[in-house]
């Protein structure tokens, strides 16, 4: 680990949110570079960029913010490609903070790692698209890698969310009840967030605003369902 503190892997620090770790005040380590390039995505500097903070300074900053910050949010780009993770949120662990992670679900093997090591407390799993409409939206092909990662969280019981950016002109009804569909099939008992896509001029595909409006009332009622933004 002390040769990985000088990496750096993290692209930029939010000091301080009470939105993106339900219930827990944090903080947000932005990791750079992802495995996909979602049109919609709007953190495309993030991904494309390297990384400009080292660990061994976030770490630092965790450590100047105990007893102000209960919780780290290790969000992106897709930080489970950061070969380091795991001993990273040892270290994180023992300043005693509680650790949310934001990912695709492209590293399973990962995920059940630090969930074995009780190393992260809360993950939330991006659902990009069903499977015929993914490796379009995605441009990455590997539906299976998310797949494992979602059935291990469920079979798991372990605290979790689903959650997936909606962009009309992107994702149909249709789509979307698929989703629900896969999930309720697949034991998801949770809450589905449906994120609502908040235009902004720079996007990973130069995305235009919705032209389409979705009807929220042809949603099956399979599971329970909120929208966020």
């Amino acid at each position: 680990m002390k040769n990985a503190l000088a990496d750096k892997a993290i692209h930029s620090i939010t000091k301080f949110t009470t939105l993106d770790y339900p219930h827990h005040l944090a903080s947000i380590f932005w990791f750079a570079k992802c495995n996909m390039a979602c049109p919609y995505c709007y953190n495309p500097h993030i991904v494309r960029d390297n990384g400009t903070i080292d660990l061994e300074f976030a770490l630092q900053f965790l450590h100047s913010r105990q007893g102000r910050l209960d919780g780290v949010v290790l969000s992106g780009g897709e930080c489970t490609l950061y070969p380091h993770l795991e001993p990273f949120c040892e270290a994180i662990k023992a300043l005693g903070y509680k650790i949310k992670i934001d990912t695709n679900g492209t590293n399973p093997e990962l995920l059940t790692r630090l969930i074995e090591k009780k190393l992260v407390d809360y993950i939330a799993l991006d659902y990009k698209a069903p499977k015929q409409q993914y490796e379009t939206l995605t441009h990455y092909r590997h539906f299976e890698r998310f797949e494992q990662s979602l059935s291990m969280l469920i079979q798991r019981s372990f605290p979790f969310e689903v959650r997936t950016t909606l962009h009309p002109d992107l994702l149909t009804t249709a789509n979307i009840n698929t989703i629900i569909e896969d999930l309720h099939v697949k034991g998801y008992t949770g809450t589905y967030y449906l994120q609502n896509y908040l235009h902004v001029n720079e996007t990973m595909g130069h995305t235009a605003p919705p032209t389409r409006t979705f009807d929220q009332t042809e949603l099956l009622t399979l599971i329970p369902i909120a929208f966020r933004n």
